[in-house]
């Protein structure tokens, strides 16, 4: 659908540098990364209100790099919504499609299908001053929408809601986006909304891809420290591995873990800690990790408790609360942790 090849623009103080990735059809990628990351600058060179120093962007393997905004086929969202204060809710969504010329029938038409898709039926005659933040992005997506664009940018589009509005709309969007097909590039700083609605997701840092992969891998499967600590994993171990047989041999901190990762010498090893099991004693299983350890820490996160167990290295462990209070987990409390050879991923 879109391939964006090499792409590099300077400004004072910061650049994009060598950005390369491709987005197909009806999928909806993500670029998540830190603030000052450049994830903001980078969409509005693909929507073209700047242009890059150097690469190519092609829509459809046409080439639209040097094109003016209005005629690349591409809607953006802002985290701020950027609705016309002065039109009402009816307006704003039919803004578009007036400077396409449509016939005023085919507006209305359009209007009211998104409005209903969107839920905001009943609002199409307020002004974006009398609008929740809700509703005020749903206006905004309905904008973007109604142009039928071959893509959609989104920037920080949950960014301004509260924790609980944001997974309603998230939900809510992620449902429309994908019963549309709509091909989607959306930037954030957000892990959750990157992983619930993301195929694919690009890690951005100091204006550079440094990673791309699907959610899944991306999550468990880190390829530097930086991504590993971005995405939250919590155990990251630095030391070195070696081969033996069929398997990786990884030492630090007086432990020795095994992988299936080939990838050897002075490397890091990341466990997410979801994929560790807690037990009371040694257990035997086809999980070839088990370390035991003395319990250190326990941190209430609502549901779930992060024990923290000191094995040499200091390890971060999520059980459930039932869990926890069924083996009587407490400070200084031995325990053996138990995971699989995969679920422990080696970078450099």
């Amino acid at each position: 659908m879109i391939k964006i090849e090499s792409l590099s623009r300077s400004w004072d103080g910061f650049s994009l540098e060598d950005i390369s990735f491709e987005v197909n059809e009806g999928e909806h990628f993500v670029v998540l990364g830190p603030t000052g990351s450049g994830k903001t600058l980078l969409l509005e060179i693909i929507a073209g209100f700047h242009f890059p120093d150097k690469g190519r962007i092609l829509l459809r393997n046409s080439e639209i790099t040097l094109l003016p905004p209005k005629k690349r086929g591409i809607g953006f969202v802002y985290q701020d919504y950027m609705l016309f204060p002065n039109m009402t809710v009816r307006d704003n969504i039919a803004y578009g499609l007036r400077v396409m010329g449509l016939k005023s029938k085919m507006i209305e038409q359009k209007v009211g299908e998104l409005a209903g898709l969107l839920g905001i039926g009943g609002l199409l005659e307020r002004f974006p001053g009398k609008l929740s933040g809700g509703e005020a992005q749903r206006t905004s997506l309905a904008r973007a929408l109604s142009i039928d664009p071959d893509i959609l940018l989104l920037d920080e589009p949950m960014g301004a809601l509260d924790p609980n509005l944001r997974s309603e709309i998230r939900t809510e969007i992620s449902r429309l986006f994908k019963n549309r097909g709509t091909t989607i590039i959306h930037v954030t700083h957000s892990r959750e909304d990157a992983i619930i609605m993301g195929d694919r997701i690009a890690i951005m840092k100091n204006g550079r891809i440094v990673q791309i992969d699907d959610s899944d891998r991306v999550f468990r499967h880190p390829r530097t420290k930086f991504v590993a600590e971005f995405v939250g994993v919590k155990n990251i171990f630095k030391g070195n591995s070696k081969k033996v047989g069929d398997l990786v041999y990884f030492k630090s901190q007086g432990i020795t873990l095994v992988a299936t990762t080939h990838i050897f010498g002075e490397v890091y090893a990341s466990i997410r800690p979801e994929d560790i099991i807690i037990s009371l004693q040694r257990m035997e299983s086809s999980a070839r990790n088990c370390i035991k350890g003395k319990v250190n820490e326990l941190i209430d996160m609502g549901g779930i408790m992060r024990v923290m167990v000191d094995c040499g290295a200091l390890f971060a462990v999520n059980i459930t609360q039932a869990s926890c209070a069924e083996m009587e987990i407490s400070l200084g409390k031995e325990v053996y942790l138990i995971f699989k050879a995969q679920n422990v991923n080696l970078f450099s």
